[in-house]
């Protein structure tokens, strides 16, 4: 079975963008394995608006993928590179997790994130810990109805403060 992966970045006070969005707090010199990660997956999820904010840097990094974007939009048109989603969103990462394939990759933002992380279907967490605590912004996860329990599995240090923390799920 398939992997729902949760490769992320966050402030200190786990926030993965400030209040509208910003994310040029976040370090970009550096690969921080993500060369390596990317060859474990063949598939991203992501939220609307996660989408729109990726969108909007320019040249879409994702194109080798298969990209599937969720919608509270029935009436969406597929854009290039992506397919928007607007049914259940559990059935459908349920379904895409027993077809063959590599890992899924997923991208956030804190509503999908919620909603995969309370049904079950988030198997690892990769979270990139920047040195910065933003004070108010886009929480990594919107709040859930119950904690969330994670087997550590290691963790690695970066020039300038950067950790990395990898968990699998309980």
């Amino acid at each position: 079975m398939r992997k729902v992966k949760l490769y992320i970045a966050t402030s200190l006070d786990a926030y993965i963008a400030g209040p509208n969005g910003e994310i040029d707090w976040l370090y970009t010199e550096g690969e921080f394995g993500y060369n390596a990660f990317m060859e474990t997956v063949d598939t991203t999820l992501m939220g609307n608006e996660t989408y729109r904010l990726i969108e909007s840097f320019g040249d879409f990094p994702y194109k080798t993928l298969t990209n599937y974007v969720f919608t509270r939009n029935p009436d969406a048109t597929e854009a290039p590179y992506v397919k928007f989603i607007s049914g259940n969103i559990v059935e459908f990462v349920h379904s895409l997790k027993q077809q063959a394939g590599k890992d899924i990759f997923l991208v956030g933002g804190g509503q999908i994130n919620a909603v995969l992380l309370e049904a079950g279907l988030i198997d690892e967490l990769q979270v990139f810990i920047h040195p910065i605590l933003l004070g108010k912004g886009i929480p990594m996860v919107q709040p859930t109805e119950k904690p969330h329990v994670w087997q550590f599995v290691g963790c690695k240090t970066y020039e300038r403060g950067l950790v990395e923390l990898h968990y699998t799920r309980v």
